[in-house]
């Protein structure tokens, strides 16, 4: 029998670097949440894979190519010294380019990565701060994390107010099932 995978899958924007009101597509706009590099190497260490799952319609709106999603993706592997095994991103909006199964809160993405890296959803989880994150993830059988301020309503299984109370979630769950 072949060992499968645990995986976190990890919203980028609103969870590995602040939310902007804008499209995140320029490095000098990239701003990390404290906590980020130390939530994802806890992660790590307890033996997750980490993979990004992220919207990306500021390609599909012709304000950024592919190579910028990719620059911001390098930079964030440089500040967490390179904790992300891979990234996957739907470029597309319905507005512009038509549905796509790809885009949150369809789960295409999940999907492919979850056949690529054999992954278990049963030990695997989503951590996202949109509704539309939680719903993906709901459709492959993950455990969600909300990542939303304080006494705002959730979408998830679980709230967090940060990537690192969002570990420290998963750490503690983690721990409970193998006692």
């Amino acid at each position: 029998m072949s060992q499968t995978t645990k995986c976190v899958f990890l919203d980028r924007d609103g969870v590995l670097n602040e939310d902007l009101s804008d499209y995140l597509h320029k490095l000098d706009d990239l701003v990390i949440p404290e906590g980020m590099p130390e939530a994802l190497e806890l992660l790590k260490e307890a033996g997750f894979l980490l993979i990004v799952i992220t919207n990306q319609a500021g390609i599909a709106k012709g304000m950024y190519g592919s190579e910028a999603v990719y620059a911001i993706h390098e930079k964030m592997q440089e500040i967490s010294e390179n904790a992300l095994d891979d990234i996957y991103f739907a470029p597309s909006h319905p507005d512009f380019t038509g549905k796509s199964l790809s885009r949150k809160p369809d789960s295409l993405m999940l999907e492919k990565a979850i056949a690529k890296y054999d992954i278990d959803t049963t030990q695997s989880w989503m951590i996202g701060d949109r509704s539309r994150d939680m719903e993906a993830g709901h459709k492959v059988g993950l455990k969600t994390i909300h990542i939303i301020p304080e006494n705002e309503t959730s979408a998830g299984d679980y709230t967090a107010v940060s990537l690192f109370e969002a570990a420290k979630i998963i750490l503690a769950q983690t721990t409970k099932r193998v006692l």
